[in-house]
């Protein structure tokens, strides 16, 4: 599920919610609705994870499961 490659992420590159949020410009529970499923993701907030991950959309999309960026 693409939050939980999202979740994955965050706790693989020990980074907290609350930082998270910061870096999207959103509060700490939006993110976590949006961590949990709740909320949708947003193209311009999948771009910054991406970049700030070094992972392609795609991977967080779980269109692949290579995370490598092309």
């Amino acid at each position: 599920m693409l939050f939980k490659r999202i979740k994955e992420l965050r706790e693989d590159n020990d980074k907290s919610q609350k930082e998270l949020a910061t870096m999207l410009n959103v509060s700490q529970g939006n993110y976590s609705f949006i961590e949990n499923g709740v909320a949708n993701l947003k193209a311009e907030d999948l771009k910054k994870l991406a970049i700030f991950y070094n992972v392609s959309s795609d991977y967080i999309l779980e269109l692949t499961n290579t995370p490598e960026r092309k």
